[in-house]
Formats: C-alpha cells, structure tokens, sequence
C-alpha cells in the first residue's frame, strides 16, 4: 500500500437544518417500514395501485395490485397521504465528498443504514435542477474525464409512503479523507420525489454493506469496500470511525467536534476516555446492516433484560428506536413525562435539569454504554415540553441507535474484521438548552 496521507473528514453543520420530533419519527417509518405500536396519526394502510393506460382522467385495463403505503389520519378522521411536509427530508451534518476530473465537491449524507452512492446530476428535470438554485452542487458526467457509464444498469430507492429516487449508474473517481477510489460506482438521480430533492445535501453516501445496494442487475460495493480491494488502507485497519458531536457540546474540551475517519482510529477520543483500544462485538451483516446483539438495557443502574435482542448503528438516523417496555422504563424514570398521541412519540417538560433525567445504558455486546443526558432531549415539542430522543421501535424486531446513542460513543465500524467498536464519550457538562432550530 502506497503511503497517503489520511485525515479526519469534518463534518458540516446544516445551516437550514430544523428538529422535528414527529417529522423524523415518520421519516423512519418511511424508510423502514414499521407498524407502529403506539397510537399516532401515522400508520400503514393498503392502497389498491390500478396499471393500466390512462383513460379520461382514469386508468383503465391492466391489473389492480394492492400495496402497503404509509398513511396519516387526520384529526377529522379522514385518512389521507403521507406528503414531503409530514417528514424530516434534510440531513443534520453533511459530509464533503470529491468526484469527478477535475473534482467537484459534493456534500453528502453519510448513511450507516444504506448502501448506495447517489448524487444530484443533470439527468434529473430541468425543473427539479432550477428549483434547486445554488443549494446544490449537480454532477455532469459530460465535464468529467474519469466518468464511464454502466450501460444496462440502474438504481431505485422506494421508501413506505411511495416516494422514490432513481435514475442511471456509472464509475468516477470518489475522494474521502484523503483516499481516492477509482471507479467507484456512483449513482446518478434522474428522478426525485419531493421527499428525496427537498433538503440541502447534494446525496447520499452509503456506509452499510453492499449486499443491500440497489444497483440492478447487481449490486455495487460501496466506497469502504473498494478501498480494501484497491489496498489504499491498511489490512490492519479495514475500517472507518464516527464522531458526531453537537452544538450542545461548544464549550466542552472537544468543542463539539463531528468528523469522520477512514482507514484509521483517531485516538483522540481514546485518550479523552483513559482508554487504549475500543469495545469490540461481532457484527452480524447477513441483512446488509451494522447490526450487533444488544441483550440488555438499564435505566438509573436497574437492569431491563431483552433476551436475543439486537440493534443496528444508523447514522443516517437522527433518533434511537427501542422496544415499548425499554421505552416506558426510560420516561417513567423522567418527571411530568408523558406520551403525546398527536406527536406519535413521548415528550416532557424542558424545565427537567439533567440532575432528574435519569442515566440510561444500551448494551453493545457485552458492555453497557450511556446516553448523555443531554440528547434525552431532541427537540422542541410545544406546550413547554420537549420531544424526546428515544422512542418505540413499534413491531420491528431489533432497535434502530441513530445519532442519540451515537453521540455518546466513538464508532468504529471495522469491515475487517466484521465488528463494531465503542468507546464511551463522556463530556463534563450536560447542556440542556432548547434544542437548536426546532
């Protein structure tokens, strides 16, 4: 392996980024498919989807097919779709990403819980591209030297509520952090639905595990991948770390720094912690996630065993979704808390001080690590209260720890050797201020 120099990628606070406590929850019904098991506007329903030819103002012929989309129930009673303005379709951090000769910048999404690379491009409507403006950056194959189309190939990400991004594949050179992939696939957006061309990041990059890429006739490894098969990192270190930090965290001695690093272990926050070498656990990938057991929970130091259990890390996941009794356990120990219907999530009051919140632990493995206090609190709920940053999984059968959890540890996610490490972060103050941008 040649050497090169490899840096931490910082990560970029979104600007436009607001907090919404149901709009995120929806989003992840969206992107996977849950039946909630609490009560809420949010549901899914059975649409009937007629093929056919468009006759006057109908379709006819074809065939009538029934489909499980997400649906919304008006206070009314009136049950209708599920549209871009009912969800979080923006990106808290981006990440800067170069492709093309000569390189363009791209700020991208880094996703834990997908796989697929796919950028704004100039395939997409001339609409799309001018309601766009100067919010992002659009690739053009035409401009760049390195590009190879991949004829025959194509892409298709569909979420719950039937919206969808697709489009055509082709190879550019891709650099992160110092590391440049060539030919890595990357996926061109030809068509967008709101829900996917409505936030300020110019795509997404996926870090979970190719076999649930969506590149048809076959999938496509991902960026981490190729970097192992061209041996532009170290066999010893086939990984790459998360850090994500916050605004809450300005004053602290890491100043709420958020980065991430390939092809390496920044050991910055193993000396923060007194520690030489993460927590490991196995990694089981058999369904394309960063997916671990995860058999137990505490709350206040009181144990919630949850036998078989597992959990998948997503970064591309603003909340973390458990299971209703861990749920109920976590806000019976919080005061005046409750769970708020018409929000689909449980809230309580922003006067709580983080010496009534209570200290809440996920297993990793076999190692508790704790939540920081302060992202109990995710955003502004109305009413005095506040959304909180843990919430029901509803019929899934593994938890989802998004950036709640995530916050609190340092991540390593080793491909190597098919693991993933923690490293408990502990910052000397806990701000409890109202959530930013809510």
């Amino acid at each position: 392996m040649a050497h090169r120099q490899l840096n931490r990628i910082k990560l970029i606070p979104n600007p436009k980024y607001k907090r919404s406590g149901p709009k995120s929850y929806v989003y992840l019904l969206n992107k996977y498919a849950f039946n909630p098991t609490m009560e809420g506007p949010y549901h899914f329903g059975n649409k009937i989807h007629q093929q056919g030819k468009h006759g006057l103002q109908k379709l006819v012929g074809g065939r009538a097919s029934v489909q499980k989309t997400l649906q919304k129930t008006a206070t009314s009673g009136q049950t209708g779709e599920v549209t871009a303005e009912d969800q979080q379709n923006d990106s808290e951090y981006l990440c800067p990403v170069t492709i093309g000769t000569p390189g363009q910048t791209f700020n991208l999404d880094f996703d834990t819980g997908s796989a697929d690379l796919w950028i704004f491009s100039t395939e997409l409507p001339k609409a799309t591209i001018t309601a766009a403006g100067n919010d992002h950056t659009i690739y053009n194959p035409k401009d760049s030297s390195t590009y190879t189309a991949t004829k025959g190939a194509s892409w298709k990400i569909s979420y719950g509520d039937g919206s969808s991004a697709s489009g055509t594949v082709g190879t550019d050179n891709v650099t992160i952090g110092g590391l440049t992939i060539k030919n890595q696939t990357i996926e061109l957006a030809k068509t967008l639905s709101a829900q996917f061309s409505s936030g300020v990041g110019d795509g997404l990059l996926g870090l979970a595990f190719s076999s649930i890429n969506t590149v048809t006739p076959g999938p496509a490894h991902t960026p981490v991948e190729n970097l192992i098969s061209q041996d532009d990192i170290s066999s010893s270190e086939e990984l790459f770390t998360a850090n994500l930090g916050s605004w809450r965290d300005a004053s602290d001695p890491d100043a709420g720094e958020s980065f991430y690093t390939f092809g390496y272990i920044d050991q910055a926050p193993l000396q923060a912690a007194g520690v030489t070498e993460p927590y490991y656990t196995p990694v089981d990938n058999s369904q394309g996630f960063w997916m671990f057991n995860s058999a137990s929970a505490s709350v206040n130091g009181q144990s919630i065993a949850r036998t078989n259990n597992t959990a998948i890390a997503d970064t591309g996941t603003t909340l973390a979704l458990v299971d209703d009794t861990t749920c109920k356990a976590i806000y019976a120990a919080i005061p005046g808390s409750s769970y708020d219907s018409t929000q689909q999530g449980y809230v309580f009051p922003s006067t709580v001080t983080a010496d009534q919140l209570p200290v809440v632990t996920f297993a990793v493995g076999d190692q508790q690590f704790a939540v920081q206090k302060e992202d109990l609190a995710f955003a502004d709920a109305g009413n005095g209260n506040v959304y909180g940053g843990i919430q029901s999984r509803g019929d899934m059968t593994f938890d989802i720890l998004g950036d709640t959890f995530l916050k609190s540890i340092y991540a390593i996610f080793d491909l190597g050797n098919t693991r993933f490490g923690a490293v408990q972060r502990s910052e000397p103050t806990q701000n409890l201020a109202p959530p930013q941008g809510s």
